[in-house]
């Protein structure tokens, strides 16, 4: 290190010498130069950034330290201040802003792209930026805002990325360097600890692989690494013994029906799997299990079984770190927030971790694990981004989660990311990754996801409304465009094109060898072939037009449909007698709301029906109707069952004469059609040619070749410009509303600048009509919940409260704002405005109002951190409408409903939240 001063001096301030791949990083980043820094969970890649942190403070520059979620920068904060001071520090977040001017700053990846877009003076000075947890860039619908920050930095600007292992880090390295100049790409593969991968059988722990020790040490399974055959023999005896059950439940009629009644494996309790790994001298450990009601669950079984793993110092030492974190909660909420069952289990050694708990409550979590006093975690697999909580052993409950949406397999990337945490650097010799055997389970299968390294790192770039208007207050139109042009995703899709292009190219020169191949001596054989081809052309079209018009009828049958008919669904899932209570005519075409004779409320496609439909009956369908809320379902089911329980099946739907004689027409047509062509083809020469028939297959494969190269050709069509042209859609509608006019962002287009909620233009277009401009603070609060909420399961919410008067008919007046500028997005092939969600309208305004916590969280279906989180999301959007509404009363209006929501738990906000 002898030609790298500040590395030498850095590196004394570990006692542990640094690593190959951080030697190699942090020479780069002393040489000026960007990094990309691809590593395994817990291999030490943040030394990176503390390096470029280093640098800064050595040579009076700034750094920011930026990361996804408040939680990681407080972490982050708290060392760094540890190691630096308080006043070379400095934190902001949307809860925090401490020392803004510091010369190193760390914030979430929010905050520098809102400086960016605002030219803050902050920014003055700026020498390097550390991206932790880079790789985040891939999240739906957060992800933009890396490749935004790493775009628009200026380019004296040090951008050091630190990313969880990928597959295509190369890739992202290339892209890098095309947006950032000089920036090197390092990879390091090898964990620092060995990771041991193991199946928990009953109350026993077998290896995953049959070399598991020789795997472990070289730091990765390979793919296609041999399954110890002992978890193959437990995988056979227990599919046998299920299958032999299942046989003479069948046959016997013994068991409970005719459900698998096999011998099954004995399944630890939860308190079982900890037992066992104390046992085995595993802990500490973090036990996944994808449900907040299940970590829970998990620590109250724990304690029922009085399950104990501390010592009475120890115990101690806990309960006077917790009491001294919740001093400031009034005893009232501490009760409402099981306060009590959350420190008997601390100071027992166990404790959940998920996000519907309190920041201060995952504050104490984290601090006492750390500390080594917290033994185990039951977590959802939020903890596993970022925050540094490294254990001896990751235990996966199961190999499945809910995404949201649906129950899903873990995918490799994401096993890799959550076992990744086994294995603490300087305390643990070994790691421990422990999956639980669920019935039914193939070993080969958990072992594809430890030894698959195919997990490529995706843009999930887009414009959005907010970024356009910024954009083109800053560089104008066009040089925008060109902007966007070099995003990650932009990049990707042109590597896409690449392959797609060859193979055009092969396509192209394939045609010319078919097309010599089917010359004949007699005439132009492909003119021939066209008319052959013409032929199967017209037939097959005929049959469309048919289809076509059955369609158009079924339509027709659907746009005439009223609230309150009864209706038979002709086939589907849903099929059977529904009432329709959403004609559902704003789209593009009819996709009708209704509750079925089974109880459910779905929106009907027209996959749904094959033949028209006719309203039956009709009957009453209250005005606030509300398919989320299954006492109103259940009351319509029984009125639907009551008016159709006597009806006599319809008879089949026939079309109506009138179309009947139109498609005898049609046919006429076409019949005369296919005669002059196939009398064309009898005259020409080479109809009589005797080898017609093999010319007649080389010219088939032409014309399908050359379907599949205008195929192609579109799709390298569609894969270039993919960005600019989205850009240039959302422009349009910008210039439609008025907000953009060229090159210059209007007066209108001001308010949209400053709100930064994935609902911008909403509340942009509220602000500009006045909307809110009626409303008090408590009733803006209501409001504005329904662009910052969104229901986890919208299909399982009850029907929320609703506050009435004014609140009621401004969230209706918002309903119908979106509900325009949805049908302006379509219009323009966008999608990205969602409906507000009323959900949480009553909590916001019983809140902001000083209700009690107990109260409000009484009225609703959410845990208290979920509680704290929207409010803080609310909380910044008023903010935002506040700043974005300038020289208006509404200002005023908005900060002050800040500052009521800002009280109690929503205002205890620290360093470790």
């Amino acid at each position: 290190m002898t030609d790298h001063p500040s590395l030498r001096e850095f590196s004394t301030l570990y006692d542990f010498p640094l690593d190959d791949f951080q030697v190699r990083a942090c020479r780069e980043v002393e040489e000026g130069k960007g990094v990309l820094v691809a590593a395994p969970t817990g291999s030490g890649k943040t030394i990176v950034g503390e390096f470029a942190v280093h640098l800064a403070v050595q040579s009076g520059r700034k750094c920011f330290y930026t990361t996804p979620i408040k939680a990681l920068s407080n972490q982050k904060y708290a060392d760094l201040v540890r190691r630096y001071g308080a006043d070379k520090v400095g934190l902001l977040t949307g809860d925090n802003t401490i020392n803004g001017e510091a010369p190193v700053v760390v914030m979430t990846t929010e905050v520098l792209r809102n400086m960016l877009y605002a030219g803050s003076r902050t920014l003055t000075g700026l020498g390097f930026v550390v991206m932790d947890e880079v790789h985040y860039l891939a999240d739906r619908s957060r992800g933009a805002v890396w490749e935004e920050v790493i775009i628009h930095l200026p380019e004296s600007v040090a951008v050091i990325s630190l990313s969880a292992t990928v597959s295509n880090a190369e890739e992202f390295g290339e892209w890098l360097a095309t947006v950032r100049g000089e920036v090197t790409t390092i990879v390091e593969e090898k964990r620092p600890v060995p990771l041991f991968q193991h199946v928990m059988v009953g109350k026993q722990l077998h290896d995953l692989f049959a070399d598991e020790e020789e795997l472990a040490q070289a730091g990765f399974a390979q793919e296609g690494a041999k399954v110890n055959p002992h978890l193959l023999r437990v995988a056979r005896d227990d599919w046998a013994a299920t299958r032999f059950k299942d046989r003479r439940d069948k046959k016997g009629n013994r068991g409970r029906g005719s459900r698998p009644q096999g011998r099954r494996l004995y399944q630890p309790t939860r308190f079982d799997v900890v037992s066992r790994l104390d046992a085995e001298g595993l802990l500490p450990a973090i036990v996944f299990i994808f449900s907040r009601v299940g970590c829970d669950a998990a620590v109250q079984q724990c304690l029922d079984a009085n399950l104990r793993l501390t010592t009475p110092e120890e115990r101690d030492e806990i309960y006077a770190f917790v009491e001294e974190q919740c001093r400031d909660l009034p005893d009232d909420d501490l009760e409402v927030l099981g306060y009590h069952e959350f420190l008997d289990g601390l100071t027992r050694g166990v404790a959940a971790h998920h996000a519907g708990m309190l920041p201060r409550f995952k504050q104490c979590v984290e601090e006492l694990y750390l500390r080594g006093l917290c033994r185990v975690v039951f977590a959802t697999e939020t903890l596993a981004l970022g925050i540094n909580m490294p254990a001896r052993t990751v235990v996966l409950e199961k190999l499945s989660k809910w995404n949201g949406e649906a129950h899903v397999d873990l995918t490799p990337g994401e096993y890799t990311q959550l076992t990744g945490r086994a294995g603490r650097r300087g305390l643990d010799v070994e790691g421990h990754g422990v999956v639980l055997w669920q019935q039914g389970m193939n070993p080969g299968e958990v072992a594809g996801l430890a030894s698959t390294r195919t997990y490529p790192l995706r843009s999930s770039f887009r414009p959005s409304y907010n970024m356009a208007v910024n954009l083109v207050h800053q560089f104008g139109r066009e040089r925008s465009r060109q902007l966007l042009e070099s995003s990650f995703a932009q990049f990707q899709a042109d590597k896409a094109v690449v392959g797609l292009a060859r193979k055009l190219r092969k396509s192209e020169d394939a045609l010319a060898g078919y097309a010599d191949a089917a010359q004949c001596d007699r005439g132009d054989f492909m003119e021939y072939a066209a008319l052959r081809r013409k032929v199967s052309d017209v037939e097959k079209g005929a049959a469309k037009a048919r289809r076509r018009d059955e369609r158009d009828d079924v339509i027709n049958s659907l746009v005439r449909l009223k609230v309150g008919d009864v209706i038979l669904v002709p086939n589907g899932k849903f099929a059977g007698y529904a009432v329709v209570t959403d004609p559902g005519l704003s789209h593009d075409e009819p996709r009708p709301s209704v509750v079925t004779a089974g109880g459910q409320s779905r929106r009907l496609a027209m996959i749904d029906f094959t033949t028209p439909v006719e309203a039956l009956d009709k009957v009453r369908v209250p005005r606030n109707f509300n398919g989320r809320n299954p006492q109103m379902r259940r009351d319509l089911t029984s009125t639907l069952r009551h008016r159709t329980h006597k009806f006599a099946p319809p008879p089949p739907s026939r079309r109506s004469s009138r179309s009947s004689r139109a498609d005898a027409t049609a046919l006429s047509g076409v019949e005369a059609e296919v005669a002059a062509l196939r009398q064309r083809m009898r005259e020409h020469p080479c109809h009589d040619c005797p080898d017609r028939e093999d010319h007649a297959r080389w010219g088939e494969r032409w014309f399908k070749l050359q379907q599949e190269a205008t195929t192609l050709k579109r799709r390298v069509e569609s894969r270039t410009n993919t960005i600019a042209r989205q850009f240039d859609r959302v422009c349009d509608v910008l210039t439609a509303m008025e907000y953009l006019d060229g090159d210059s962002v209007t007066e209108r287009g001001v308010h949209l600048q400053r709100i930064y909620s994935d609902m911008d233009l909403v509340a942009a277009e509220a602000i500009r009509t006045g909307l809110w401009n009626e409303l008090d603070a408590s009733e803006l609060a209501a409001v504005l919940s329904a662009l910052a909420f969104e229901a986890r399961r919208p299909d399982d919410a009850r029907s929320p409260k609703m506050p009435s008067g004014r609140i009621r008919d401004s969230l209706r007046d918002l309903v119908h704002l979106w509900s325009d500028l949805d049908e302006l997005e379509r219009s323009n092939k966008l999608d990205f405005l969602r409906e507000p969600d009323i959900g949480f309208a009553w909590a916001a305004y019983r809140w902001a109002e000083g209700d009690a916590l107990d109260d409000v969280l009484g009225g609703i279906d959410l845990a208290a951190g979920d509680f704290v989180r929207v409010m803080k999301q609310l909380l910044d959007l008023a903010v935002q409408v506040g700043h974005a509404s300038a020289g208006t009363p509404l200002r005023a209006v908005a900060l002050e409903a800040a500052d009521r929501l800002r009280r109690g738990v929503v205002s205890y906000s620290s360093v470790a939240e």
